[in-house]
């Protein structure tokens, strides 16, 4: 016989809530900036010896396999195993998800793998979150704990609590926001951004000081924009699910899969740009911003290189995320496109880390608030007209297998 556990009353509950959030930001803050820090000296280490470890990326990638197939059971569906918690038909995740995917993603970056690492983020802080969570506090409360780990994990790898909060309430059914979810995903997102910031975490920001006159003939430019930078987030897509198809066909043993995909990917990555399309994508994003309004620095085709290259090593079976090469491929993008539309340059790369962003995960006020809390919140009009657009087409193409499509958008 079951027993009934009691409800709270909404006093309690908002304490339980405070509590748990609290502690929810304190651990998955720290979590993030041990796993960030490690990143980034992996970054430097590949950077300076990419000849002696971008050689051995198939053999990272069968290392990773193994781990994962051994060890990870229903951990290695990441975060398609996420939105089957918030949707009820798997109810528990697996705590070997932290170390397996930290480990993992560390690997991949290490031997020069194009990946991301909001993945590993926002797994850990949903994980760590669904294990802390409570009984007796209604039907909902797993998925407002999924949700505020989630919030935790983003704020506190990218310090951008505000975006974090609304990315994790927005992302997992496309047009629905967890509301119920607004008040502990708050205070973890806070309180996990200033966690890793106090342990010395970097947090990525860029003052920029162009102009902008929202003029009639400006904002069409905009929503011209916002349409190249949505079809670029929807082509990253497109592309992420068709190489999965593709080289699960041709290649039916992971194994295999990933060692000849990971070789011919270290050949590629060498002899084009010697290693420039390896990793985060960071170098593209500084560089961005950098040098003669970035046009020495930047070239046209760096944002197609990034995203194939990325597309390719996640499809293989490599860890990671797709977010930060996202940003890196919206800004390069946008250096080149700025020309085109008399633009400033370093604006329209701002503009383009927001929408691709957008266009690709199908989320917008996230990507609008990443977009105003990295570059400023006086272009929010800006960032507001292209992340519009970005996801007004194709909302059901996403990065995310997982993400279901609220019924008022089908």
């Amino acid at each position: 016989m079951r027993t009934r556990v009691p409800k709270m009353t909404m006093i309690k509950r908002t304490l339980v809530y405070t509590l748990d959030a609290l502690l929810i930001g304190g651990i998955v803050g720290v979590i993030d900036t041990l796993f960030g820090r490690v990143l980034i000296g992996i970054g430097e280490v590949r950077t300076d010896y990419l000849l002696y470890l971008l050689p051995f990326l198939a053999l990272a990638g069968i290392l990773i396999t193994y781990l994962n197939q051994t060890y990870g059971g229903k951990s290695q569906k990441g975060m398609e195993l996420l939105f089957e918690v918030g949707e009820g038909r798997e109810k528990d995740i697996p705590k070997r998800l932290i170390p397996l995917t930290i480990l993992s993603t560390w690997l991949t970056h290490l031997f020069g793998g194009s990946a991301g690492r909001e993945g590993v983020a926002v797994q850990l802080g949903g994980t760590v979150a669904h294990a802390l969570r409570r009984k007796g506090l209604g039907p909902d409360a797993s998925r407002i704990y999924l949700v505020t780990g989630m919030a935790a994990g983003f704020g506190g790898l990218f310090q951008t609590p505000l975006a974090a909060i609304f990315f994790a309430m927005e992302v997992l059914v496309i047009g629905r926001l967890e509301w119920r979810a607004l008040y502990p995903a708050t205070i973890a997102a806070f309180v996990a951004s200033w966690a890793s910031h106090t342990l010395g975490l970097e947090k990525f920001t860029q003052v920029i000081s162009d102009k902008l006159s929202l003029s009639p003939q400006v904002f069409l430019q905009l929503l011209l924009l916002g349409l190249i930078f949505g079809l670029t987030g929807k082509l990253f897509a497109y592309l992420l699910g068709k190489f999965k198809q593709g080289f699960a066909k041709a290649f039916v043993n992971p194994y295999v899969r990933i060692g000849v995909v990971g070789l011919g990917l270290s050949i590629l990555l060498y002899l084009i740009g010697t290693g420039r399309y390896s990793g985060l994508g960071t170098n593209l994003i500084s560089q961005s911003f950098e040098g003669a309004d970035g046009k020495s620095l930047i070239t046209g085709a760096d944002w197609i290189l990034k995203l194939l290259f990325t597309v390719t090593t996640i499809a293989a079976g490599y860890k990671g995320g797709e977010v930060t090469p996202l940003f890196s491929i919206g800004a390069s993008l946008g250096v080149w496109l700025a020309p085109f539309f008399g633009l400033p340059i370093y604006l329209v790369a701002a503009l383009g880390y927001a929408a691709v962003f957008a266009g690709a995960t199908s989320t917008t006020i996230g990507p609008i608030l990443i977009g105003c809390e990295v570059f400023g919140f006086q272009y929010w009009p800006a960032f507001l007209l292209v992340c519009l657009v970005a996801t007004r087409f194709f909302p059901a193409l996403s990065i995310y297998g997982g993400q279901k499509v609220a019924k008022k958008l089908q």
